[in-house]
């Protein structure tokens, strides 16, 4: 007996310590992400079950840095070691943007029926970085890239292009490493296609001068 209360005794300290350790690294990257992004606003919008055992992703709201809403993750690094399959920018966090205001209030819950066209842009970008952050896990994505999710019988596919966030002077580091920030970008089907034959670059260009980069409101005409 007195054997075993000593082993036991060693793994409950070994796990506490590497708890300890996980909650820190989640306090230096949401502290890290606001000096990117701003602060950061007051609600977090849970999912049910959570991410890392076959969930949604929790989503992460920014209201000041830009006309309207960033959304983020910040689940996807678990650790420095542990993460997306790093691109040319290392392991990152998804973001998207709407230019639409937060305005959701303690106890909420993300409504799937609800027509509000914040909660409904909110809603397609919850599927969006729940099924990018999973395949993250298996596959490099990389700025520029484009992606295309299949969605349910009868509902159009969700196209993507994918871009890097950088801020001159502020880095997303954390623990004295730098990390990167993969911005998913919803544009119609014919704006990817064009992506895909000129370069995403190209697309970028042509949204910046229409005033619909980095948003991914498609309530707008192509551009294409």
């Amino acid at each position: 007996m007195g054997i075993f209360n000593k082993i036991f005794g060693k793994k409950q300290k070994v796990e506490k310590t590497s708890e300890d350790a996980a909650d820190l690294f989640y306090r230096h990257k949401e502290e890290a992400i606001q000096n990117v992004l701003g602060q950061m606003y007051g609600l977090v919008g849970h999912a049910i079950v959570p991410f890392q055992v076959g969930g949604a992703v929790d989503m992460y709201y920014f209201p000041n840095l830009i006309e309207g809403t960033v959304f983020a993750t910040l689940e996807l690094i678990e650790d420095e070691n542990k993460g997306p399959i790093p691109n040319r920018n290392g392991m990152y966090e998804l973001l998207a943007f709407t230019r639409h205001k937060v305005h959701k209030q303690a106890g909420t819950m993300i409504s799937e029926i609800s027509d509000d066209p914040f909660e409904r842009i909110e809603r397609r970008m919850r599927r969006v970085f729940t099924t990018i952050g999973n395949y993250s896990y298996r596959a490099k994505l990389e700025p520029g890239d484009t992606c295309e999710i299949p969605n349910g019988e009868g509902e159009e596919n969700t196209c993507l292009v994918f871009d890097e966030y950088r801020t001159e002077g502020k880095d997303f580091w954390i623990d004295g490493k730098t990390y990167g920030l993969l911005v998913c970008i919803e544009v119609f089907r014919n704006e990817m296609e064009y992506a895909m034959k000129n370069g995403s670059q190209e697309l970028f260009k042509k949204m910046k001068d229409k005033g619909h980069y980095p948003y991914s409101d498609l309530d707008r005409d192509p551009v294409v």
